[in-house]
């Protein structure tokens, strides 16, 4: 498994990369799209407390040792398509051995949510009751009103 974690950019900016760049990335890894995500960390990216998210961005490649020899073009991929979405960019690979991954996939359920398998929930009427009737009048007078003769 390939994961390409990007630090420093919106995670729906990483979600629409992932949509567009999947399929071009896992061919130059030459690998099937299965073995390809990527991760998107809800975070900032800070340099002296001034924020530099979109103006910097760091990308760390974790994969399986086999495919150091594609870094190269792999990188430049990267390089040139993050760059529309980021003024300067890092990328740093990491590799492991294939014995050092463990996973579970449960067989009850699809691989990977797609747009046909994904459910949409839709909100019941049940939730509006809980939203606050602006034809009711809020109330403005003082709830502390004889409340020191109750206290004696």
């Amino acid at each position: 498994m390939i994961t390409i974690s990007i630090i420093g950019l919106d995670q729906f900016v990483v979600a629409k990369y992932s949509l567009e760049h999947t399929k071009p990335l896992a061919n130059l890894f030459e690998t099937p799209m299965d073995n390809l995500n990527f991760y998107a960390p809800n975070c900032s990216f800070y340099h002296a407390g001034i924020d530099q998210t979109s103006w910097n961005t760091l990308v760390r490649v974790h994969a399986p040792k086999q495919y150091e020899a594609l870094e190269d073009k792999i990188s430049k991929y990267l390089l040139s398509t993050l760059a529309e979405f980021s003024i300067n960019i890092a990328i740093e690979f990491f590799y492991y051995l294939p014995r050092n991954r463990h996973e579970f996939v449960n067989p009850e359920y699809p691989r990977f949510m797609t747009h046909e398998n994904v459910v949409d929930i839709e909100h019941d009427d049940e939730d509006e009751d809980d939203e606050i009737d602006d034809e009711e009048e809020i109330y403005d007078g003082n709830v502390f009103a004889g409340i020191e003769d109750k206290i004696k």
